[in-house]
């Protein structure tokens, strides 16, 4: 039903009183829609003052919130006013920054000589405002964080523009939001300063036209382009940008001292749980991602091998926890051998005596440990022939990389669904473990070649290194043999060839570090033979890696 025509609106001046045009727009509005009702009171509010315009437009919104009526609206106006809700949002939210900022910045001593806030009775500025606004200490500074790189600055007796203009102009039009302005001037402001100010300048006008949906000179005829993204996909292309302007700083450090580590531990015991404390690479974020999305997939189908839950599982079906009769059969079996099999692992040189010297190699924390150990966890249940599958294929991480910055050892990679990059030594080693497929595309994104050769282990290869090593290689690692990775002794890139002739088993610990710690790994007539970093064996002599212990005679 088409609303009934507006009546004249008569322009206010500034002798007329706020209250009586308040009830000029009661009247005009009446059973308009709410975006109409702003409209009139746009028009109603000019020559009126900030404050006079902000009273009517509260007074205008009060009415449109008693008659809103959220359960009653069918499905498409409810989402119209869900837009239009969220537009008048978008413009208090900047005011909101705006003010908090200014407010801020006058009761900063080291700026002003009398503090605003100390006048008023408070010892800062976030006081001032938390008592005024009622709202938290954290909010009031992420409104001044951001307020203050929005905001016009002085400099002596001159005015400069915001740090950030068109992040600046977008908010206070009202078509960009805070949560995507946070997340552009955050990411910007991480950038280095010696970096060509017009390019900050450009991945500044590219992320507020993916933030809003406008079409620019620089992004028209564009892929997207008049797309408005949200404040979660732009801080994903902040990431792209980063990774495009710096790529030196954007990778992660490649250094085994300064390199982010996982980390995985328990917080104190509170209502009946155990809180999870820590954090994950993007790599290890990527291989949980796989398993959980794997599982939880509406797609997924059980694998052949899986047991329905209500058969008897298969004693011997791997992964299965052992029933306690098993478990006391199996520790008086290795409580019987346990003499015969330690000399026979010294022979097999799957231990060397005095190897306990190589732990001081291992310089992770306990929660370090913990966190490799459940990657550990995540990409056996990934080989395991019980995993179900999505789209018929088990769960993989996928890795994308420029084909040049992989053969200079440049760059980042991108794991599909994280949005923080990975550095190249990751990617290397991920190619290493998991072999990689080469896609050539044109200049328009067109696949010109897919390589079929895919450059990893197969199972077969992967199960008769296993029966040779035994698990990792490294002396002294008791990483399970089950979670082992396969690595190249000599890498694919110079020429090494994926067979078991050119493969041993390292844990992931060992294999990602393999390049840095010093150890050598060599095959000689199919005997896989280590040697010790220098400052740990001066001696330099290659040594017999571990074997499985199935190789050796117990004799009994």
């Amino acid at each position: 039903m088409e609303s009934e025509p507006v009546s004249p609106i008569i322009a206010p001046t500034t002798d007329t009183p706020v209250a009586a045009v308040m009830l000029q727009v009661q009247a005009l509005t009446a059973g308009l829609s709410t975006a109409e009702t702003l409209e009139v009171s746009a028009k109603m509010a000019a020559g009126f003052s900030t404050a006079d315009s902000l009273e009517l437009a509260a007074t205008v919104m009060s009415g449109a919130m008693t008659e809103l009526n959220a359960h009653l609206r069918s499905d498409d106006d409810l989402l119209s006013l869900l837009g239009s809700m969220e537009a008048v949002g978008r413009l208090a939210d900047a005011g909101r920054v705006a003010l908090a900022a200014d407010v801020e910045v006058r009761s900063d001593t080291r700026i002003q000589t009398v503090s605003l806030a100390r006048t008023r009775g408070s010892v800062t500025g976030t006081d001032l405002i938390t008592t005024l606004t009622r709202v938290s200490a954290r909010e009031v500074k992420r409104r001044v964080t951001l307020g203050e790189k929005t905001r016009v600055r002085q400099m002596g007796g001159s005015m400069l523009p915001p740090r950030y203009p068109v992040v600046a102009e977008a908010l206070t039009a009202g078509t960009l939001g805070v949560d995507a302005a946070e997340a552009i001037v955050t990411g910007l402001s991480d950038l280095p300063s010696y970096l060509d100010p017009t390019d900050v300048e450009a991945a500044e006008r590219g992320l507020v036209s993916s933030a809003t949906g406008a079409i620019t000179a620089e992004n028209e005829g564009l892929p997207n382009a008049g797309f408005a993204f949200s404040a979660d996909l732009i801080r994903g292309q902040m990431q792209q940008w980063k990774a495009l302007l710096d790529p030196d700083g954007t990778a992660p450090t490649e250094g085994t001292v300064l390199a982010a580590r996982s980390s995985f531990g328990f917080g104190q015991f509170r209502d009946g749980l155990y809180p999870l404390r820590g954090g994950v690479t993007p790599e290890l974020r990527g291989i949980m991602n796989g398993i959980f999305d794997t599982f939880l997939s509406a797609h997924s189908t059980l694998s052949a091998h899986s047991t329905p839950a209500h058969a008897q599982p298969v004693p011997a079906e791997p992964g299965r926890f052992p029933t306690a009769d098993e478990q006391a059969q199996h520790e008086t079996e290795e409580q019987a051998h346990h003499e015969a099999e330690e000399r026979a692992r010294i022979d097999a040189g799957e231990v060397i005596p005095g190897a306990d010297q190589f732990d001081d190699l291992d310089t992770r924390t306990g929660g370090e440990k913990r966190a490799d150990i459940l990657r550990g966890v995540f990409d056996a249940a990934a080989r395991d022939a019980g995993t179900p599958t999505m789209g018929g294929a088990a769960p993989v991480v996928m890795v994308h990389v420029n084909a040049t910055d992989l053969l200079d050892s440049t760059g980042v990679g991108w794991v599909d669904g994280v949005d923080a990059p990975v550095s190249i030594s990751t990617v290397q080693h991920l190619v290493c473990a998991g072999g990689m497929q080469r896609i050539v595309f044109a200049e328009n994104g067109e696949i010109l070649h897919s390589d079929l050769k895919q450059r990893f282990f197969t199972r077969a290869q992967r199960r008769a290194i296993i029966a040779r090593d035994g698990g990792c290689v490294v002396p002294g690692c008791t990483s399970p043999p089950g979670w082992a990775e396969m690595h190249h002794v000599v890498p694919w890139y110079r020429g090494g060839k994926t067979n078991i002739n050119n493969g041993v088993a390292l844990c992931w610990y060992h294999h990602s570090t393999i390049d840095t710690s010093g150890w050598l790994i060599r095959i000689l007539d199919g005997a896989v033979q280590v040697k010790a970093p220098p400052w740990m064996a001066p001696s330099g002599d290659w040594l017999p890696a571990r074997k499985h212990r199935a190789h050796t005679t117990l004799g009994r």
